[in-house]
C-alpha cells in the first residue's frame, strides 16, 4: 500500500494565547490533486507553513512524503515543489537567472527554456522580473517550483492574479503534473478552480477540519439535497400541497408561476404530483448545490449533516 503524500495527526499551532488550528488531522493520498478551503483566518496558510517547516507545531506530527517534516526538512524540500503566498522575485535578475538558481539549488538539470514554456512565459526568460506583471511573477516562481519534477507540489492561491486564460492554463499544469505522477496540494478560495481539478477537498472551520471527501460526496452530505423549479400554467394550493407530499422533498414555495423546492427523490414522481392536482407543467429544471453553497454551509455555524463517507473533526 502506498505511503500518504502528506499525513498530520493531532496538529496543533499556538501563538501565544491565539489557537491557529486544533486537533487537525489529514492524510493526502499519493497521486491526487487535494484542495484546501476555509475562509480568512481559518488556518489554511499556518497549516501549509507548518508542513513546510516554517514554522514549528505546538503539538502533533506532520509527515511529507514519508518523513518527519521537521526532523527531514531538507531531504523533503529537494523532492518538492512550492508556490508559496506572498511569494517575491528579485527585480534585478532575468526569469532565467532565477530558474538557473533553482535548478543549482536543486541539483538538477532542467532546461529553462522548456521552464518558461511549460508556464507560458517564454519571451521573458531574458527580461529582468521586476518588469514582469503579478501574472508573469506567479509563473516565474511555478516554473521554479516545477524544477527537478517533484514529487509534491504545495501550491497557495496559485491562480490569483492570473485572468480567465492564465487560470486555465494553472489547472492544465496541475493536471499534467498529477497525470505525471505528482501530488498536488493546494488552498484557493476561486471555487470555481477548486472544483474543475480537485480528487477531493478539506474544509477549514475556526483553525479545524470540519469536511474531507469529494465534491460530489460533500453535495450528497448537504441536507437541502438539489433544488427542483416546476414552471407551471397557474400555481394552487393543491399543487403545493401535492408537491409536500411527494417523499424526499422540502421547502416547497411559490415563485410567480413557479413552484420551487428541494428534492432528494425523484423529479417524476414530484413532477406527477402536480399534475394531478389539476395544473400543467410546462417545463421544469434541477440544479445542484453549488460549491459556493457547500463552503458556506461548512464554514458558518449552519453545517450541514455529513454523510457516512465524510471525514469529521469537530
Amino acid at each position: 500500500m502506498a505511503q500518504p503524500a502528506i499525513r498530520i495527526d493531532g496538529l496543533r499551532k499556538e501563538f501565544g494565547d491565539f489557537v491557529a488550528v486544533q486537533d487537525v488531522d489529514l492524510t493526502v493520498d499519493e497521486g491526487e490533486i487535494f484542495g484546501f478551503l476555509g475562509p480568512n483566518g481559518a488556518g489554511k496558510s499556518t497549516t501549509i507553513n507548518v508542513i513546510l517547516d516554517f514554522i514549528r507545531p505546538t503539538q502533533g506530527s506532520v509527515t511529507v512524503l514519508g518523513r518527519d517534516a521537521q526532523a527531514e526538512s531538507q531531504k523533503i524540500r529537494r523532492r518538492i515543489g512550492v508556490l508559496p503566498e506572498g511569494y517575491d522575485v528579485y527585480d534585478r535578475l532575468t526569469g532565467r537567472q532565477h530558474l538557473e538558481f533553482a535548478i543549482e539549488s536543486k541539483n538538477a538539470d532542467d532546461d529553462p527554456e522548456e521552464l518558461v514554456e511549460r508556464v507560458g512565459i517564454p519571451d521573458a526568460i531574458d527580461r529582468k522580473a521586476g518588469g514582469y506583471s503579478k501574472g508573469m511573477a506567479q509563473r516565474l516562481v511555478l516554473a521554479m517550483a516545477l524544477v527537478g519534477d517533484p514529487d509534491l507540489l504545495i501550491l497557495d492561491e496559485p491562480t490569483t492574479g492570473l485572468d480567465p486564460n492564465g487560470a486555465r492554463e494553472m489547472r492544465d499544469i496541475i493536471r499534467e503534473e498529477r497525470d505525471r505522477g505528482a501530488t498536488i496540494f493546494f488552498s484557493s478560495h476561486i471555487l470555481e478552480q477548486v472544483e474543475a481539478v480537485c480528487d477531493r477537498v478539506g474544509i477549514l472551520r475556526s483553525g479545524e477540519v470540519v469536511a474531507v471527501d469529494t465534491i460530489e460526496n460533500l453535495r450528497a452530505s448537504v441536507d437541502s439535497g438539489a433544488t427542483l423549479t416546476i414552471q407551471v400554467d397557474r400555481v394552487t394550493d393543491a399543487a403545493i400541497e401535492a408537491a409536500r407530499g411527494v417523499e424526499g422533498v422540502s421547502n416547497v414555495r411559490a415563485d410567480g408561476d413557479s413552484l420551487t423546492m428541494q428534492t432528494d427523490g425523484s423529479k417524476t414522481a414530484v413532477l406527477e404530483a402536480v399534475e394531478s392536482a389539476g395544473v400543467e407543467v410546462s417545463d421544469f429544471a434541477t440544479e445542484k448545490a453549488s460549491l459556493e453553497d457547500l463552503f458556506a454551509a461548512y464554514t458558518t455555524g449552519d453545517q450541514p449533516t455529513m454523510g457516512a463517507d465524510t471525514e469529521v473533526d469537530a
